[in-house]
This record gives structure tokens, C-alpha cells and sequence, in this order.
């Protein structure tokens, strides 16, 4: 890869995660060549995981009641657990905590696969070049055939892949040709933005979150992605806001999973600062603690967003001096702040909900400092709620500033709300 990525550290028969919904609560699948719908896989829960899991030792049964503890949903496996016989321990563990599990397929024949109630599917290649897609597609096909209604996953470049990467003259056709080629029952990427001064990635990972916006809806599957929360190569140690910036970018355009680059710390050159979420002397980082805190909100989201379908993502800047934004199709139709506060910098997502309303993520695109747009809603303000990040339930919307002007929103660095109208 392209901006010193971990490419080196990771087997290339090995790949990450992915799930699906679609708007009506059914999952279409598209094309001549598409699976019978009862060998598809159907996600059930908005999925938090990540890349490289602990290992499968004397310490398991700790291990995995510590990653549940931190509020994820799903375990990829595949390094800690490294044999058929750990495959299997890692399943039972899993369903004992809670947790989905997609285990490594490359050691087993498809009939010999470990399955069980916890087993969402089997990983079976990462950042496959475009020449090897109708390979992929028989393997995976066994797959199906042999587990019914499990996933069989493959994730794909970042759009800062070259071409001699990818395969392909441009990343677009990349995962076009992927979906058709594949057909997947979800999209899924690895997108590693920096933040340190004069290497501000962050338009390059939303460019690539559009891509895969789009190409998911019109295959009619979803798209999760993999992010950074921990310093390697040229990548500066994420702060809590940044990696919040990173997932609720994600949401915003739509994403029904987000998976942590790393959870346990990875061996190689590439990782002398080690960093992951667990150490490689199996101590909690920071990462662990800010891991807990943001997925205890992501699983009070998940059910409301496994309903929402994205329609569009607009970025507002404003100017100083500015006190309006146009917001043409979105379900907003001003936004204003304090002639004393900084130029607003946010980034909306609007979505249809399965039972008719609209809903919309208001984004702050600074990760720096808070936000405190004046926001008008398009419709009644009376019947428009908020998804509550601490419990998940629709509440009305809170003026944070009842004393100024118009309906304030505070939005925290990198931090969104999500709302709901009718």
C-alpha cells in the first residue's frame, strides 16, 4: 500500500468483515449470477470489530469477556486463533460473551468449516488485486453452498491503492468490478486518514466512503470499513476525538459496520511504538477505555441506523461572516452560529428510515473543538426527535442554548447527532 500501510505484517489470504440491510428490510440481491437468497448472509446488529484478535491461549475466557466489556460486537479472526481447534474454542467463546465471530477459511475444506450460532462466516482474502476476483468468487461460492447464510468476506484497498495494486485504472472501476464479479454480501475497505500537520487525510477516507456509499447502494448490500486507532509508520497516535471523527464519518455516509485497526498489537517493524487497543504485554491501552466509551454509543445507534438507507452526504463550510448555508435536498434547511465563533465546518448525511420518516446525521468536521451551529429543520421542530447516544431511545431535541436565538446544537469535536423528522 500506498501511505506506508501495515501490508507487510498481513497474510494475503486472510480478510476482515462485513454484514448487510437494505432500506425495506429485505436484502436484494442484484445480478444473473447472484446466490439463492437463502444461501446469503443477513446481518442482524450494527457490527463493532476489529483487526487482529488476542490470542487463543490459557487467558482466552478473559480475553474475550474483555473484548465484550468493551462494547464490541464481532471478533475477526484469524491470528490469535490459529488452528481448526482454536477456530472452534474462539466460536464457543464467542456465543458464551455475546459475540459474532468470522473465522480464518483457509485451513479447513468448506464441508469441514467450524460453524455455530456465533460463526457469522468465514474470512477468505484481503486487498485481492482485480485479477483474481472469478477465483475468489468459486472459493467463496463452495463456501455458501457448504454453509448456507454465512458470510464469506474479502476486503478491498483504500482508494490510495495504486494501480498496479489494484489492478484496475481507477479505484471506482476497482469495486465495480469486485461487486460484480464477487457479488459480495458486503463492501468493505481499510481507509487509515492522517491528522498530523501538513498530512491531513481526512477528504481522501470521505472520498472513499462515498465510493463505497454508492457502490453499495446500487448493489443493494452494505458497506463497513476499517479505521486507525493506533500510531504506526507515519501515523500519529490517534487522540479519542479523532478516532470518533473517523466513525462517525463512516456513519454519516451510511456505514452498518466500523472496525478498529488494532485491537491487540501487532508484531513487525512497522509497530515499534506498539499502541493497539491491548499491548502486546496484554495491558489496556487508552484505546481500550476510548474503544468502550464509543461502542457503548454505537450500540445504542445501531438498531436505528440498521434502518436508515443513505440518500446523500453534503460537506457545509462557511466563510467568516457567514451566518446562512444553502442546504438544497437535505433535511435541513439553515444553519447559522455566533458572529464570535468559527466558521462552521460540518458534514450531513440524510437517510430514509424503514417506516417513512427521514433522518439526518449533523457532523462536526473539526476534531479540534466543538461546534454550535443554529440549525433550522425542514417541518414541524415539534415532531422531530434525537437517538439518544446513552440509551437508544428517540427523545426530543434539546436547545443547548435556550437563551440565544433559534434552536442551538452542540456538536463535539469529530463527534454527529442523529435526528429523525417526519
Amino acid at each position: 500500500m500506498s501511505n506506508s500501510k501495515w501490508m507487510p505484517c498481513r497474510p494475503r489470504t486472510l480478510a476482515r468483515v462485513c454484514g448487510l440491510i437494505l432500506f425495506a428490510g429485505a436484502f436484494h440481491l442484484r445480478g444473473e449470477n447472484a446466490m439463492p437468497a437463502r444461501t446469503r448472509f443477513v446481518q442482524d446488529r450494527f457490527a463493532i470489530g476489529f483487526w487482529v484478535d488476542p490470542p487463543m491461549d490459557a487467558k482466552a475466557d478473559a480475553r474475550y469477556r474483555e473484548i465484550a466489556e468493551a462494547n464490541f460486537t464481532l471478533v475477526v479472526g484469524g491470528f490469535g486463533s490459529n488452528s481448526p481447534a482454536k477456530d472452534r474454542r474462539q466460536i464457543e467463546l464467542c456465543e458464551k460473551y455475546g459475540l459474532k465471530v468470522l473465522v480464518n477459511s483457509a485451513r479447513s475444506a468448506p464441508d469441514e468449516l467450524p460453524d455455530g450460532p456465533a460463526c457469522w462466516g468465514y474470512r477468505l482474502r484481503d486487498e485481492p488485486n482485480a485479477s483474481i476476483f472469478a477465483e475468489l468468487r468459486q472459493r467463496a461460492d463452495a463456501i455458501r453452498r457448504a454453509r448456507p447464510g454465512k458470510m464469506v468476506f474479502v476486503n478491498l484497498y483504500p482508494n490510495y491503492a495504486n494501480s498496479k495494486q489494484l489492478g484496475t485504472h481507477t479505484y471506482e472501476e476497482h469495486v465495480a468490478r469486485f461487486v460484480k464479479a464477487y457479488d459480495p454480501s458486503v463492501l468493505c475497505m481499510d481507509h487509515y486518514p492522517g491528522f498530523h500537520p501538513g498530512g491531513d487525510g481526512r477528504d481522501r477516507y470521505c472520498a472513499n466512503l462515498e465510493t463505497m456509499r454508492v457502490q453499495s447502494l446500487k448493489a443493494g448490500i452494505p458497506f463497513w470499513n476499517f479505521f486507525n486507532i493506533m500510531p504506526y509508520g507515519k501515523h500519529t497516535d490517534p487522540t479519542e476525538a479523532q478516532v470518533r471523527w473517523q466513525i462517525d464519518a463512516s456513519l454519516t455516509y451510511g456505514a452498518k459496520g466500523v472496525l478498529y485497526f488494532c485491537y491487540y498489537t501487532p508484531q513487525g517493524r512497522e509497530f515499534p511504538k506498539g499502541g493497539a487497543i491491548i499491548g502486546r504485554d496484554d495491558r489496556r491501552t487508552e484505546h481500550w477505555y476510548q474503544a468502550q466509551r464509543i461502542n457503548a454509543e454505537l450500540k445504542h445507534l445501531g438498531p436505528t441506523l440498521m434502518k436508515l438507507t443513505s440518500v446523500g452526504v453534503k460537506r457545509i463550510t462557511q466563510q467568516a461572516g457567514e451566518t446562512e448555508t444553502s442546504l438544497d435536498k437535505t433535511p435541513i434547511v439553515r444553519l447559522g452560529r455566533a458572529p464570535y465563533d468559527p466558521a462552521l465546518d460540518l458534514l450531513i448525511g440524510w437517510f430514509q428510515h424503514r417506516d417513512g420518516r427521514r433522518a439526518v446525521m449533523l457532523m462536526n468536521y473539526r476534531f479540534a473543538y466543538s461546534a454550535w451551529p443554529t440549525v433550522t429543520f425542514a417541518g414541524d421542530l415539534g415532531k422531530v426527535t434525537e437517538i439518544s447516544r446513552r440509551t437508544g431511545e428517540e427523545i426530543p431535541v434539546h436547545d443547548d442554548s435556550p437563551a440565544m436565538k433559534g434552536l442551538q446544537i452542540s456538536l463535539r469535536a469529530g463527534g454527529a447527532r442523529l435526528f429523525l423528522l417526519p
